[in-house]
């Protein structure tokens, strides 16, 4: 586990620094822009090139050194940061260049991502992989804990161009932990018979004709579509109901980091369940109850329990899909495999950005600013329609994992899967 722990820490400290400048630019985007559209436009374009990329990622990182790879996305992600840094200081930042630098850092940042994940696999032996993905958890909830208090403390005295010089210097230290590790290959595995269709659709028909590994790709879906539909609109829905109040949405994001490690110190001690899709489906419905009560909320007293309970659920479910899908999947093909199921869930994830900005700024708040059914529950002031939307979507994340436990996610089949060879 030692290389693991210091990669993982190179990658935790250079996440807190990101974190902080995307809390710095998320709130300069709705200072100038008040639009729920605009911030989920962000997420849509982080994910827009993801998408195609996908396509050949799994190709690219099963017979490419993972380890460049993963010091080739820090290089490119620095780069990005200098560049947003420049025009900051020069008075010529606007929304679109975020969205445009979003695009280009999500094609580096998607294979850079599936390097790391693959890795995993190969410097950490099979009975911690759930303890290494909770570690891999705390990573963004740790980070979402530190890095909205300091930016929101450092914000005023050095402005965003100091929040990005150390947002750069965060990579650097994880370049450095990066260069200093030997991360061993996979065995080759070239299949050299296939032309580049059958290589490109390798991953999509391995799932495919695994029932266990595709009915848990459906869940999946299922869950993330309608988490990141509601996850779209949350900033605006918080920044609306606060009266634009930057350190209530530090405090929430604060509140989401420490409920996450807890989740994933918690989980490391414990292990996690044996029959990983029934962790998977537990989550899914704790997730969908915690954050159904925030929706429900519109005050911190509500809405900082809510958060730290719904975020000790991802951790489990999280690590428990991630430790199904590699214990079920061979080290050598798994870049294809996981490559191909991200970008199904990228795809998704698009969708639901896109759609979340313009169904709160077009229906529901407009909607919810008139005499109907739900006003008592949520009011008819700004961010009643985004409340509405995420407790419609909370819900349903519910019942996505209800479905799962009740009918297949627990099938004593799935403890039996059979590698098919494509």
């Amino acid at each position: 586990m030692r290389k693991f722990i210091l990669i993982w820490f190179g990658q935790l400290v250079s996440t807190i620094g990101t974190y902080m400048t995307d809390f710095a630019l998320t709130l300069w985007a709705w200072e100038i822009t008040h639009s729920a559209t605009a911030l989920a436009l962000m997420g849509f374009f982080s994910q827009l090139l993801r998408i195609p990329v996908n396509l050949l990622s799994g190709i690219i990182v099963d017979n490419i050194n993972r380890k460049f790879l993963m010091i080739l996305g820090d290089a490119i992600s620095a780069f990005f940061t200098i560049i947003i840094g420049f025009l900051f200081i020069t008075n010529n930042l606007q929304i679109w260049h975020l969205y445009l630098i979003a695009s280009l850092n999500g094609i580096f940042g998607e294979i850079q991502r599936l390097a790391y994940q693959t890795s995993v696999t190969l410097i950490v032996p099979k009975s911690e992989y759930t303890r290494a993905n909770s570690l891999n958890s705390s990573v963004h909830y740790g980070s979402a804990i530190f890095a909205p208090a300091l930016a929101g403390i450092l914000f005023p005295l050095i402005n965003l161009s100091g929040i990005l010089v150390i947002d750069f210097i965060t990579f650097l230290i994880a370049l450095f932990t990066l260069f200093i590790i030997n991360i061993p290959q996979p065995a080759k595995n070239d299949y050299p018979k296939e032309n580049i269709t059958n290589k490109l659709t390798f991953g999509f028909r391995y799932v495919w004709q695994n029932r266990c590994l595709w009915n848990t790709l459906i869940l999946t879906i299922s869950f993330w579509f309608l988490h990141d539909l509601g996850a779209s609109v949350d900033e605006a829905m918080i920044l609306a109901h606060s009266n634009d109040n930057s350190q209530v949405l530090g405090l929430i994001l604060s509140a989401a980091g420490i409920g996450g490690v807890t989740g994933a110190i918690f989980l490391s001690w414990w292990g996690g369940t044996k029959n990983r899709l029934r962790g998977m489906s537990w989550g899914f419905m704790g997730a969908g109850i915690a954050k159904t009560v925030f929706g429900l909320g519109s005050t911190p007293s509500v809405w900082l329990p809510a958060q730290f309970c719904s975020s000790l659920n991802f951790p489990l479910l999280g690590s428990s899909e991630t430790a199904f899908w590699m214990e079920n999947v061979s080290p050598e093909i798994q870049g294809r495999v996981f490559a191909s199921n991200n970008l199904i869930l990228q795809v998704i994830s698009a969708i639901a950005s896109l759609l979340g900005g313009i169904l709160a700024d077009r229906i529901f708040e407009p909607w919810m600013m008139t005499d109907n059914i739900f006003s008592p529950i949520f009011g008819k002031a700004e961010g009643a329609g985004m409340s509405f939307l995420y407790v419609l979507c909370s819900v349903g994340m519910f019942f996505v994992g209800w479905w799962g436990y009740k009918y297949w996610a627990i099938d004593k089949r799935s403890r039996n899967i059979h590698h098919s060879k494509t």
